[in-house]
């Protein structure tokens, strides 16, 4: 049996270092897989790249601050979640208009991240999850990332709010599980929901940051993937 690299016995929360797809076989069954996997599209993780990202924009806006992440492990192939379904009673898996046709019909859940205002203004104004049960088509508003700008951690990091609202629809009760857990948003998630939860992740950067999170106050950190 593989040994965890943090295990939190009051509240719950194990965390693995490793491939998913080693890991996953050796675990315990859940009753939840919530994850925000690669989605294949090769994304750049240095927001330079942008223009608020420019010398002459940084200048003017000198709260900002570049940032360069570490790539995301595997996001530069074609990434098919069919094998996340061997696991869990229900699954909820972000990124789903990338790979639309891997996964069966479900049930949509729609994270809206803009001011109405900034509509089509700068790539995404939400973001789309498929969950395994049901058919309806549920929104969440969520625009805490927006504060915490030269806070995050992770290039495609969401909310713990938004982790919490996908806990919370699944009606689930049982133990979680998120295979791609970046720096362990949905870890906080379900710590702060008194829930308990497995997160694997590859990139031991990305672990470290997780266990930090997960030994501070839960609410400090209403924020982040």
């Amino acid at each position: 049996m593989i040994e965890p690299y943090y295990h939190d016995k009051k509240y719950g929360q194990t965390i693995y270092l490793g491939d998913c797809l080693t890991i996953l076989p050796q675990l315990e069954p859940v009753d939840l897989v919530l994850t925000d996997p690669p989605y294949g599209i090769d994304w750049p993780c240095d927001n330079n790249r942008w223009s608020g990202g420019s010398p002459k924009s940084i200048a003017k806006r000198k709260s900002y601050k570049p940032r360069q992440y570490p790539k995301i492990h595997g996001d530069n192939k074609l990434f098919n979640p069919h094998f996340l379904l061997n696991y869990g009673k229900y699954q909820i898996i972000w990124g789903w208009n990338h790979f639309p046709n891997l996964l069966p019909s479900g049930a949509c859940l729609v994270w809206i991240k803009r001011n109405d205002d900034a509509f089509g203004s700068f790539l995404s104004d939400a973001e789309l999850a498929w969950y395994s049960n049901g058919s309806g088509v549920y929104c969440k508003k969520d625009l805490s990332n927006n504060s915490i700008a030269n806070e995050r951690v992770h290039p495609t990091q969401k909310p713990v709010s938004l982790m919490k609202w996908c806990i919370e629809k699944s009606n689930t009760t049982g133990l979680i599980c998120d295979p791609y857990m970046g720096s362990g948003t949905t870890l906080v998630a379900a710590k702060g929901l008194g829930r308990k939860c497995i997160g694997i992740e590859i990139e031991k950067s990305y672990v470290d940051i997780a266990v930090k999170r997960l030994q501070q106050d839960v609410f400090q950190w209403d924020g982040g993937k």
